[in-house]
């Protein structure tokens, strides 16, 4: 598997279906999706990123792994705070992305439990990026000015 690419690319701007059964295959895909993250310096990862279409994130934050299947945000914070993003499917652009500093998700692990988890600070970002890939939004969407690198700068 490999990363998708590109701003325009249709695949990144659709939205992603469901998981009606968490199986062997949601499982490779998870093992995959935290390998490839972790390979390209990223702290998050949604499935849309690798060219599947499933509600399913990882995230890679304080030295913790997370899978989240079918995350649902289910409360803002009214506190918002700005920071400096980037993308693992957007390589060397990044933007400031005001977003809310608390929320509270709901969604199922990978044991097939279903969370409840109140989130702050950079996960609560991460979980809101890779929410937003599964529904079709990049961050440059939300950034206030999005800004070019020759170099690399991959965030989320």
């Amino acid at each position: 598997m490999n990363l998708i690419t590109g701003e325009n690319n249709k695949i990144l701007r659709q939205k992603s279906k469901e998981v009606t059964q968490i199986d062997q295959e949601i499982h490779l895909l998870i093992q995959e999706m935290k390998k490839i993250m972790i390979e390209n310096n990223g702290i998050g990862l949604a499935a849309i990123q690798l060219g599947i279409p499933k509600r399913v994130i990882v995230t890679y934050v304080n030295d913790k792994f997370r899978a989240f299947i079918n995350p649902q945000i289910i409360k803002f914070s009214p506190e918002t705070s700005s920071l400096i993003e980037g993308c693992l499917s957007l390589p060397g652009y990044w933007g400031e992305v005001e977003r809310p500093e608390k929320i509270t998700l709901r969604a199922i692990s990978e044991q097939g439990k279903k969370i409840k988890l109140k989130a702050f600070g950079l996960l609560a970002r991460v979980i809101q990026h890779e929410v937003d890939h599964l529904n079709g939004i990049l961050f440059i969407d939300k950034a206030k000015e999005v800004h070019k690198e020759s170099g690399k700068l991959n965030v989320l």
